[in-house]
């Protein structure tokens, strides 16, 4: 119904961007990438968008890409995901970990996101196998391995982005494994960039 929303951010929150549009403010539930780039009231912010409609309320879901926005949409088929669990997937791991997470089939990293079990993770894992494109190369897909996890917790309590995080942690060598020189190499990484 409504395929996309274009507007001035007037407020945000920890989940969702309002935005002003024709003289009304539109609260978009978004996942935390995109809080990320908001930098403050005042911004311009085009999102590809997800309406649901209960009973109870309408709630508009925002992406800054149209595959984001179809991710979302692959998630909410899975039994036992509805829209906040899906946003919070979106929030934790990005689209490329989350395919080299189930071309590898570990449910474990998707036990990571808060509202995620064992066996709502084998159901996403099943789901989603057939439904996305998995044809690239599992090997070439970003690795997310426990110690990494910590990393980007530590990183992203510091201040830093989950994206600025990945990125760091794409740039330290793989037979580095103590967690605290991961963390060194990675800050070291994001003082330079």
């Amino acid at each position: 119904m409504i395929a996309s929303i274009s507007g001035i951010v007037h407020s945000f929150g920890k989940d969702h961007v309002v935005l002003g549009v024709g003289g009304i403010g539109i609260r978009v539930f978004v996942p935390r990438n995109v809080l990320e780039r908001v930098e403050g009231p005042g911004r311009t912010l085009r999102l590809h968008t997800h309406l649901v409609v209960r009973e109870t309320e309408l709630a508009l879901y925002g992406f800054e890409s149209e595959e984001d926005l179809k991710l979302f949409e692959i998630l909410l088929d899975v039994n036992g995901v509805g829209p906040k669990v899906g946003l919070a997937i979106l929030s934790t791991l990005s689209p490329d970990v989350l395919k080299g997470a189930i071309a590898r089939e570990e449910t474990a990293v998707l036990q990571r996101v808060p509202g995620i079990g064992k066996k709502t993770s084998e159901r996403i894992m099943f789901h989603l196998r057939d439904k996305l494109d998995l044809t690239a190369d599992a090997a070439a897909m970003p690795f997310v391995s426990d110690v990494d996890a910590d990393v980007i917790d530590i990183l992203t309590s510091l201040g830093f982005s989950i994206v600025e995080a990945q990125t760091a942690l794409q740039h330290i060598p793989r037979d580095v494994t103590e967690m605290d020189t991961r963390v060194q190499m990675a800050l070291q990484y994001l003082d330079r960039s």
